[in-house]
């Protein structure tokens, strides 16, 4: 049995360290550009370290995916396996804004059964555990449960022409922190339209589920984990009653982009 009370406070932990870095205060945070472009701080790398020790100590048997990890398919060959972002949101983090989260998931034959978002510059901390409900600060969570898309609060600093009859709410940078905010009913729907990665939205998915959104990949297909590619083209996460005709909306948009690489 795995120790809840211990994993949450490693994921507490985890945020602590990355709060040491935050800018403000005259704290010092090194910026590193990685091959793709996107930033990455000390703290990232802080974080991906103390995580990957403690929750390998905490459950050996498991496996590990880190975006700031070299992926190593052989170590994640069994049943068991941790998909970590160490700090989602990190162009926030670098800039002392408070949309950025420790994104933590524990997947069981390619579903996650754990999940922690830790938020700590918003004082949130988001779990989950497949059937077993959803939570942010100990408060149980129930999603949107919005009937018509049209007037769908979305959060985005900008609406494309096509959806202008939707309504914009805050965006964090963190995609997590955006889907949390459907499982919440502080958004009735996030869609992404790129290649991203499981480790950006394993945790916040089960979150979302739990508290009884719709989710899916922006095509409309169902979500795998550690796959052996863990690329993931798009989420599209809802209240249940849209879900149908967001991803019919999306659905000229996604087969455009989903081809390019």
């Amino acid at each position: 049995m795995l120790d809840r009370a211990r994993l949450e406070a490693i994921v507490r932990r985890a945020g602590q360290i990355a709060m040491e870095q935050w800018p403000g205060d005259n704290k010092s945070l090194e910026i590193f550009g990685k091959s793709d472009g996107t930033p990455v701080s000390s703290a990232d790398l802080a974080v991906d370290a103390f995580l990957r020790t403690q929750l390998h100590d905490l459950l050996p048997s498991a496996g590990w995916l880190s975006e700031e990890t070299i992926d190593a398919p052989n170590q994640r060959e069994g049943e068991l396996v941790w998909l970590v972002d160490p700090i989602d949101g990190t162009r926030d983090f670098i800039r002392g804004r408070t949309g950025w989260a420790i994104s933590v998931a524990l997947v069981s034959n390619h579903r996650p059964l754990l999940a922690m978002l830790h938020a700590p510059a918003r004082a949130e901390f988001w779990q989950a555990e497949a059937g077993h409900g959803a939570f942010c600060n100990g408060a149980r969570l129930s999603a949107s449960t919005r009937g018509q898309l049209s007037g769908a609060r979305v959060p985005t600093r900008s609406l494309p022409a096509e959806d202008a009859d939707m309504a914009m709410v805050d965006q964090p940078n963190s995609i997590a922190l955006r889907i949390a905010m459907v499982a919440a009913d502080r958004a009735d729907l996030v869609a992404t339209l790129r290649w991203g990665y499981e480790w950006d939205i394993a945790a916040a998915a089960l979150i979302a589920r739990e508290a009884g959104a719709a989710i899916s990949d922006a095509r409309g297909g169902k979500l795998n984990y550690n796959k052996l590619d863990p690329r993931v083209f798009g989420v599209a996460v809802s209240a249940p009653a849209i879900h149908a005709d967001l991803i019919e909306r999306l659905a000229e948009r996604a087969r455009l982009l989903s081809q390019r690489p």
